[in-house]
């Protein structure tokens, strides 16, 4: 049995104590985005209280102290996913916006005829911008097909690396179906033909701590918000001599060594991609995110949410025409399930009217969704602030839901 005091833990968020049309709630949409627990709130309301000041140029007390705090989170940042330098983290608005900050560069590596490949399972935010990239460079994007069970064929992977790939693309985790992917096999391959490997870790990074020197990746992304942390935050980590390569993504104040009317040259890392002011404060409370979710434990986490998993799939399973899509030997604790004659959004209308928040649609991975012909599923995603009766209000829930809808 799990080691979380979960009753205490929840007490550390004050939202879980509120209600929705009468009923206490039950959370149930963390792949979109966790909560924030209290030590978080408390961060933003202290910075906007005694040192809100812009960061890096003011030689003030208020700038320094926000300057410092501020940089403390990019070094947080880099000792929790093991980094080798500081400046390889990049601070970005999140994922969508660091992947893009590689899009764009790679727009002067490429040409016609080179091969960039990304996985079936991915979300929007790791399709469109790729391709954007190859209607500019002429390069060609393959996509590395997924099997019933919601993992990737890894047999078609290996037959399709070739010298031409220069990118690959995969997420750790599938947001819609919660399949952990095999991406040290994925980087490892795409390496040995001297390609570069981008993964999204928005919904890995929750549930595990992923060590990119350890895996070797070259980019790596994730988004604040899915770690306890605030909206409009996140981080693009890239290996120094890949990062040095790329041009700037934006142009503007703090980005630059020198400008003048006839030539500018650029800050470096990481700087060359922080243009403009940043979003200080939420940088701030991600690392005080990070604090509390270190104080927890990711490996306490990661075994109680399996525990709650296992607990749902086997409770769901029991309710008659319902089915789970994405069931990998290896995921996180996410269950994408429908019910047989029924519409996602009906169930999760439903959900709601007891006070469950349960996401439902195409979950910003529509081409999974085309793959098992369904127009979305009904999506319960867990954390570690969840509890087992949580889950037994979703399995009542879902019950009378189908009984009222057939």
């Amino acid at each position: 049995m799990s080691l979380l005091d979960v009753k205490a833990i929840r007490k550390d968020f004050p939202i879980l104590s509120r209600k929705v049309h009468g009923q206490e709630l039950v959370y149930l949409d963390n792949a979109a985005t966790s909560q924030t627990p209290q030590a978080v709130i408390d961060s933003i309301v202290h910075y906007y209280s005694h040192y809100n000041a812009n960061i890096h140029r003011g030689v003030h007390s208020l700038s320094q102290e926000a300057t410092d705090a501020y940089e403390q989170t990019r070094i947080k940042i880099q000792k929790h996913f093991n980094a080798a330098h500081a400046h390889e983290i990049i601070l970005t608005a999140g994922t969508t916006h660091a992947i893009n900050i590689v899009a764009s560069g790679y727009q002067e590596l490429l040409q016609a005829g080179d091969v960039l490949l990304v996985s079936a399972l991915e979300h929007h935010s790791n399709i469109v911008p790729w391709q954007m990239l190859c209607e500019k460079t002429g390069a060609e994007l393959q996509v590395i097909p997924m099997l019933q069970n919601g993992t990737l064929d890894m047999a078609a992977y290996h037959a399709m690396i070739s010298p031409k790939v220069k990118l690959v693309f995969c997420n750790h985790v599938s947001n819609a179906l919660g399949t952990v992917n095999p991406i040290e096999e994925i980087i490892g391959a795409a390496h040995a033909v001297g390609a570069a490997v981008l993964i999204d870790g928005a919904q890995a990074a929750p549930h595990l701590q992923a060590n990119v020197q350890a895996l070797g990746v070259d980019f790596y992304t994730v988004s604040a918000h899915k770690l306890c942390g605030p909206t409009g935050v996140g981080v693009l980590y890239g290996k120094q001599a890949l990062l040095e390569q790329l041009p700037p993504y934006q142009g503007g104040g703090e980005m630059i060594a020198t400008v003048s009317f006839e030539k500018t040259t650029y800050a470096g890392l990481p700087h060359k991609f922080e243009a403009g002011t940043p979003n200080i404060c939420g940088g701030i409370a991600f690392g005080a995110a990070l604090d509390y979710m270190h104080g927890i434990g990711f490996d306490q986490i990661a075994a109680y949410e399996q525990e709650l998993l296992d607990y749902a799939t086997q409770a769901l399973l029991a309710i008659e025409g319902l089915k789970i899509y994405g069931t990998a030997a290896r995921k996180t604790a996410v269950i994408s399930f429908n019910i047989e004659g029924l519409h996602p959004y009906d169930i999760g209308s439903i959900l709601d009217q007891m006070g469950i928040a349960v996401r439902t649609g195409h979950h910003c991975a529509q081409p999974i969704m085309d793959y098992y012909q369904i127009p979305g599923t009904v999506r319960a995603s867990f954390s570690f602030y969840n509890t087992f009766e949580e889950v037994d209000r979703l399995v009542a829930g879902v019950k009378k839901a189908k009984s009222m809808l057939c």
